[in-house]
């Protein structure tokens, strides 16, 4: 496959018309195992740089397993915590993504408006807070449908129960 034809992949600070290919982006597992080697070595060593650390957050939240992007997420956290206000920017934005991708739309809400608070202006986070707006709908719609089958196959039962009941009762 030429170079041209490659799934162009979402990194860190890059901008994508599509936030649908930033926030289901997979980090290749060969990427994973080289930044947490890198993680664990300075780690070994007594002292992990943020970008090291951020590095491997980056990768951890693109895993396609939950415990992964978990992890990630408390990588962020660290570093968010301690970040000044142009370095919480990414962290912000990376912890809204890997929120989103574990379906947990309202705390990637509330990382994206707080980095939108800060940068009102940013077009991706902009892009990024349209799409849990519309996860957060979708799920609230499908939410609402469930209950609402629920109801009405309770409604069903009860009213088979009441038929075979009523007919019962004329039999006797």
């Amino acid at each position: 496959m030429s170079r041209d034809k490659k799934k162009k992949k979402a990194e860190p600070g890059s901008t994508y018309g599509n936030m649908e290919a930033v926030v289901s982006d997979v980090v290749a597992p060969e990427d994973l195992l080289k930044f947490e080697k890198k993680y664990k070595n300075e780690q070994a060593k007594g002292a992990v740089s943020k970008e090291t650390k951020f590095e491997y957050a980056w990768c951890l939240i693109r895993s396609k397993y939950t415990q992964d992007i978990g992890k990630g997420i408390r990588l962020l956290e660290e570093l968010v915590h301690t970040a000044s206000k142009d370095d919480s920017r990414d962290f912000l934005f990376y912890l809204a993504v890997a929120n989103y991708r574990l379906k947990e739309y309202e705390k990637a809400l509330m990382y994206i408006r707080t980095l939108l608070k800060n940068e009102p202006g940013n077009k991706q986070a902009q892009e990024l807070e349209k799409l849990i707006v519309k996860a957060l709908k979708k799920d609230g719609l499908v939410g609402m449908a469930i209950v609402g089958g629920i109801g009405l196959g309770v409604a069903g039962l009860a009213g088979l129960i009441g038929l075979a009941v009523s007919k019962g009762a004329a039999k006797s």
